[in-house]
């Protein structure tokens, strides 16, 4: 155990560790706060430094250390509390080697002093003691070689805990295989990427352009089978769907780029996933499919994310649309979208807004109107329209505050402060715009029609 303390980080040479007894660890160094622990563990009056006593101190310290970002503190706790894995608890030790490792790689992620030597050390080490956790571990140990750049080493990584097994194969083992054969798929992707932007240099009628071209459909069969392999299990694998989608695309099967992102989507057995219904629209929409179709993907996703950016992009679509429904349905997704407060600065969204609203008036809806103001009367008036945004509005971006005043004009009336503010601005540039946007409220305010 000694040994495997060595790879933890030292302490660093002229820390303060403060006053009091200290107590020395294998590796000559001091802890002055397990030291108070130790002296405050007193049964019958008499001092015990009383083994799980100890270690579960060192546990709390070193998660406190971990908060404050204390990562020297929580090194030197890590010595102490290796002492875990020799509890005569059998299911403290067993679970000892997977916390140990957590603890550990966090602290060695971010110690100043750290380098990938050590990490590496460190991981190898943990993978020999605790080999019920091998395969995880050697997936998040190339994950931190990703990190930095060695993807070479990541791959070697990889490679040898896709062969590893241990004892009879068990359901969470062949997930985190097919989790390995994945990542190593992003890997050779990486690779097939560089390669079909190399492929799009060459002329096709060099003898060049074919042998690049067979050597990419080769690599790309391997690939894709770890990527099958991976998303017929339920989860979400967007990195994995995405690379594998444009594989297909790449190769001219369209028809199974659409059966694999319909599953995504629409399989129960998945959860729910806003992403997976992104990479369907986006995918029917290359396809040129009929609008009929691209409206019911992005009907999904706004009961999901109602703020999602492509909600205004599904506007457009519903507004185009023949059926009234869909009209109607255009009207609730604007004011969905700025329900939300990431989207109050939107423009677009305001622009889209207060259009719709004077189309939907003139074209005598004012039932959809009350339907969808109505529930936000109360709290989209200081949310939105309130004096303060009046004048942060208008000082931050003008033709926002002008599209923001129509549609707060049109819902609360001219009486209203955010109105009445911008409508007294005096500006050269917009004193057309403002004047129109008074004859609109006059004519389609839904406070006093006719007005």
């Amino acid at each position: 155990m000694s040994d495997f303390s060595e790879e933890l980080i030292r302490s660093m040479a002229g820390d303060d560790l403060g006053e009091g007894t200290h107590v020395p660890s294998d590796t000559g160094m001091c802890l002055p706060w397990l030291q108070k622990h130790i002296q405050s563990v007193v049964t019958g009056g008499r001092e015990e430094k009383d083994f799980a006593q100890t270690t579960n101190a060192c546990l709390s310290h070193i998660q406190e250390a971990l908060l404050q970002h204390q990562w020297q503190r929580a090194a030197e706790y890590m010595h102490s509390y290796l002492q875990v894995l020799e509890d005569s608890d059998s299911c403290k030790r067993q679970a000892a080697p997977e916390i140990i490792w957590k603890l550990g790689s966090e602290i060695l992620y971010y110690h100043p002093k750290s380098s990938v030597a050590t990490f590496n050390t460190f991981a190898d080490r943990m993978k020999n003691i605790g080999v019920m956790n091998y395969l995880k571990i050697s997936l998040q140990h190339a994950l931190y070689l990703l990190h930095h750049g060695m993807l070479d080493d990541a791959n070697r990584n990889l490679s040898q805990a896709e062969t590893w097994r241990y004892g009879e194969k068990s359901s969470s083992q062949e997930v985190l295989i097919n989790l390995i054969q994945a990542y190593k798929g992003l890997l050779q992707y990486y690779a097939w990427s560089k390669k079909k932007m190399e492929l799009s240099q060459l002329d096709e009628d060099d003898y060049a352009y074919n042998t690049a071209s067979q050597n990419m459909l080769n690599q790309s069969w391997k690939t894709s089978i770890n990527f099958y392999a991976l998303i017929q299990i339920p989860g979400v694998w967007d990195p994995f769907v995405k690379s594998y989608i444009d594989m297909l695309e790449f190769y001219g099967d369209q028809d199974g780029a659409r059966e694999v992102l319909t599953n995504y989507a629409y399989d129960k057995k998945f959860p729910s996933n806003p992403n997976a219904h992104v990479y369907l629209y986006n995918f029917l929409k290359r396809e040129k499919a009929p609008r009929e179709k691209l409206i019911s993907v992005l009907k999904i996703l706004y009961q999901i994310v109602p703020s999602h950016k492509l909600m205004l992009e599904f506007h457009r679509l519903l507004r185009k649309s023949d059926k009234e429904e869909h009209h109607r349905l255009g009207l609730e997704v604007l004011f969905g979208v700025l329900d939300f407060a990431g989207c109050t600065k939107n423009i677009t969204a305001w622009k889209y807004l207060a259009n719709y609203l004077k189309q939907t008036l003139m074209g005598n809806h004012l039932e959809w109107v009350q339907e969808e103001w109505n529930p936000r009367k109360n709290w989209w008036s200081s949310f939105h329209f309130s004096y303060f945004w009046a004048k942060n509005d208008w000082k931050e971006d003008k033709a926002l505050a002008c599209e923001k005043a129509l549609v707060a004009g049109i819902l609360l009336g001219k009486g209203c402060r955010y109105f009445r503010y911008i409508s007294k601005q005096g500006h050269p540039v917009l004193k057309k715009k403002i004047k129109r946007m008074k004859k609109i409220v006059k004519k389609c305010s839904i406070v006093n029609p006719g007005l």
